[in-house]
Order: structure tokens, then sequence, then C-alpha cells
């Protein structure tokens, strides 16, 4: 356990959360910061600081309960689609260093939560097979 992170003090129970689930490896519960209602975020009990460090059974372990959350998200608050994000280091928004899945639950456009992935005006410019290739000699099985 990290001792200054917030979500292993939620862990130990030393701050409060909304809990949804629990289970020997897993735990999750709503996001302090409601992006749309019922936004939740699932994390691993033991502390590794992003996805890019995990355990792959614990990944799956933290899918799963994310995918169930999601099809409760659609059932029970009759959500329109679901949105799953994780940030893996600050770069890439990753406020707290403690791998986490958010699964926010999305009702439509009157959410006003937008996801937008921007059009690359470089990508004329991009060689793509040799980004292909960096990416395979990068990838090592674990």
């Amino acid at each position: 356990m990290a001792i200054q992170c917030v979500f292993c003090k939620i862990i130990e129970g030393t701050i409060p959360a909304h809990r949804i689930y629990e289970d020997l490896d897993v735990i999750a519960f709503l996001d302090i910061n409601q992006t749309t209602p019922g936004h939740a975020l699932v994390i691993p009990k033991t502390h590794y600081d992003h996805f890019l460090n995990t355990p792959k059974i614990l990944m799956n372990q933290v899918m799963n309960v994310a995918q169930r959350i999601g099809q409760a998200q659609m059932q029970m608050l009759h959500a329109k689609g679901v949105n799953i994000l994780s940030n893996a280091l600050q770069p890439a928004g990753q406020s707290v260093m403690h791998f986490h899945v958010h699964v926010i639950p999305r009702f439509g456009p009157h959410d006003q939560l937008k996801i937008e992935m921007l059009h690359n005006s470089q990508k004329a410019n991009m060689d793509l097979p040799m980004l292909v290739n960096q990416l395979k000699s990068g990838m090592h099985e674990k």
C-alpha cells in the first residue's frame, strides 16, 4: 500500500467511499467527481501505479468488474452507452497514481460529456509501417 495514495486509504477504510463492489482483489466505488450519474472507479486492492505495470491477471479481474458495472449502469440507470477509460501517467491525464478504470455511463448528448479524438493533420507525414515495426519490436510477452 502506498501511504499517501488516496485510493489505498479508501481500500483500508480511512477515507469513506460509496462502495459498489468488493472482493479479495478488487474494489469499485462511485467517483467523487460524478462526470455523469453513476460514474464509477474500479481499482485493484494491491497498489500499482498504472495499467502498464499491473499484472495481467489482476487487469482481467478489474475489467471483469468494470464490465459488470457497465451492464448494471445500462440496465438500472438506463444509460445508452458506457465509456471505459484508464489514463496511464500524468501526460495522459492520470491524477491518482493507482491503477484505476473509469466506468462512465452515457445518457446521450444532454449528459454534456464529450470525449473527442481530434483529427491529426500530420498523419500524412507519418510512416505507418515504421511505427508498426517499432511497436512490434517493443512488445514483450509477459
